[in-house]
C-alpha cells in the first residue's frame, strides 16, 4: 500500500491564538503535515491582559526550525482591520489562504450575577466576534477560489453548559450558529465550516478553580490530556479529505472522537382553538417534561471520566 502524502500539503492556514496551547498544538501540526501557516497571537494572557509578540513569533520559530514555513502575527482577532490583517499576511507572504482556525479565546470566569460589562464584552467581542471577523475577511478569497474551510474552536461550555462561564459559554455557543450559517450561506463556492470543542490541558484550564477535592480531581484528570491530541481532527477538517464534511460539531476527548446532535423538534402539540397559560399547564408540559433537556454540566454528560 502507498504511504499516503501530507494532509495539507501546499495549502495555506491562518491559526488564531497559535502562540500558546492547542492554538499552537494546531499550528504545528499543520506544519507538520505540509501547510504554510499564519501564526497569530496577541500575547495576551488567558483574561485578555497585557500582550507580547512572543509566543506567535515562537511558534513561527519553531515551525521553521522544524523544516515548515510559517510567519507570526500579533494583530487582535477583535479588530476588523486587524483582522483583515491577517488574511493580506497570509496572501503577501504564501500567495493564497485556504483554511482559518478560528481557536482564539479569553477566559473570564465570575457566577452569573458577579459577571461584569468588561467580562462579557470582552468575551464576546474576542471569542465570537472575533471569530466572524476574521472568517469575514477570508470569504472573498474562498469565494473567488472556490474552495475553503473553515475550523471553529468551541467548548462544551456553550455545547453542554458550566458553572461560571455564562460570557465564555454564550460566546462558544454562538459559533455553532456562525458556523452553521457560514456553511450554509458558502456551501455554492465549495467552502466548509465545522466546529471542534477540544479536550486538554492548556494555560485556560490549569485557571480554573481547584478549591474542591472534585475541582482537584478534574483538574488531575486533563493534566493527562496533551493539547495535541486534538490538532489531528482539525488539519483533517482543514484538508481536502474532510470536502464531505460542513456544518457539523465534533468533540475531542483524549483519544476519542465524538460527533454532537444539533437542535431539532423533539416534541410538537397543536390545537385548533389555540392555547391559553392554562392549558399549556394541563395539557402541553405534562407531554414535553419528559422530554425536558435538564440542567447538567459536561461532566455530568459524560459520565466516568472528569473532562
Amino acid at each position: 500500500m502507498a504511504t499516503p502524502g501530507k494532509a495539507v500539503e501546499g495549502k495555506v492556514v491562518l491559526v488564531t491564538g497559535a502562540g500558546r496551547g492547542i492554538g499552537r498544538a494546531i499550528a504545528m501540526a499543520m506544519a507538520a503535515e505540509g501547510a504554510r501557516v499564519v501564526v497569530n497571537d496577541l500575547g495576551v494572557g488567558v483574561d485578555g491582559a497585557g500582550g507580547e509578540a512572543g509566543p506567535a513569533e515562537q511558534t513561527a520559530d519553531d515551525i521553521r526550525a522544524a523544516g515548515g514555513a510559517a510567519v507570526a502575527n500579533t494583530d487582535s482577532v477583535a479588530d476588523w482591520d486587524g483582522a483583515h490583517r491577517m488574511v493580506a499576511q497570509a496572501l503577501d507572504n504564501f500567495g493564497r489562504i485556504d483554511a482559518v482556525v478560528n481557536n482564539a479565546a479569553i477566559l473570564r470566569d465570575a457566577i452569573f450575577h458577579k459577571m461584569t460589562r468588561e467580562d462579557w464584552d470582552l468575551s464576546l467581542s474576542v471569542i465570537l466576534s472575533g471569530s466572524f471577523y476574521v472568517s469575514r475577511a477570508a470569504a472573498p478569497h474562498f469565494r473567488a477560489q472556490e474552495a475553503g474551510a473553515y475550523v471553529h474552536v468551541a467548548s462544551t461550555s456553550g455545547l453542554i453548559g458550566g458553572m461560571g462561564q455564562a460570557n465564555y459559554g454564550a460566546a462558544k455557543l454562538g459559533l455553532q450558529g456562525l458556523s452553521k450559517a457560514i456553511a450554509i450561506d458558502m456551501a455554492r463556492f465549495n467552502v466548509r465550516s465545522n466546529i471542534v470543542a477540544p479536550t486538554a490541558f492548556t494555560r485556560m484550564t490549569e485557571s480554573i478553580p481547584t478549591q474542591t477535592s472534585e475541582q482537584r480531581a478534574r483538574a488531575a484528570a486533563r493534566r493527562t490530556i496533551p493539547a495535541e491530541r486534538n490538532a489531528p481532527i482539525v488539519v483533517y477538517l482543514a484538508s481536502d479529505l474532510a470536502a464531505h464534511v460542513s456544518g457539523q460539531i465534533f468533540y475531542t476527548r483524549d483519544n476519542e472522537l465524538v460527533l454532537f446532535s444539533q437542535p431539532r423538534p423533539v416534541r410538537q402539540a397543536h390545537t385548533a382553538e389555540g392555547w391559553t397559560p392554562q392549558t399549556i399547564a394541563d395539557h402541553v408540559m405534562p407531554v414535553f417534561a419528559p422530554n425536558f433537556v435538564p440542567l447538567d454540566r459536561t461532566r455530568d454528560v459524560f459520565k466516568g471520566y472528569l473532562p
